[in-house]
């Protein structure tokens, strides 16, 4: 006379079955916890601040158009320059504040190689600021 013991009558083992009831009472203290906690977080101090009217001070970086054609000609601000002369301009914008962005625009049958020489060297300078500029793609 066995009152559900451990071993059930047709003999296949264990019950591999997972006890879902402490899970979901976990569940539920959780979402208590929440419903009580979410409007302590929303609290804030309301604080009579004063009314004054000033324009903002903007300063705007300058902005520098590097053009790489497709034999590999660089130019600054549309003024041709060389490989040296490039680099001086770089590490001298670099020391501006705020820093100046670099819009790179290259040949689109120029090879990689000139545009990384370029990204390698503003980097190396300490410009962080690097775009590339495109034309758009026609909507066909």
């Amino acid at each position: 006379m066995a009152f559900g013991g451990l071993m059930n009558d047709a003999g296949d083992g264990d019950n591999a079955e997972i006890n879902m009831i402490p899970l979901i009472d976990v569940m539920l203290v959780l979402l208590v916890i929440f419903i009580i906690t979410a409007p302590l977080m929303t609290h804030a101090v309301k604080v009579g601040l004063p009314l004054a009217s000033s324009q903002p001070n903007e300063t705007r970086p300058e902005t520098i158009n590097l053009s790489i054609k497709a034999d590999g000609s660089v130019y600054w601000n549309a003024e041709a320059i060389d490989a040296t002369a490039w680099q001086a301009k770089m590490d001298l914008a670099a020391t501006q504040l705020p820093q100046p962005e670099i819009h790179i625009r290259a040949d689109g049958e120029l090879a990689y190689k000139h545009v990384a020489q370029i990204m390698a060297d503003a980097a190396r300078a300490g410009l962080t600021k690097l775009g590339f500029v495109t034309d758009p793609k026609d909507a066909r």
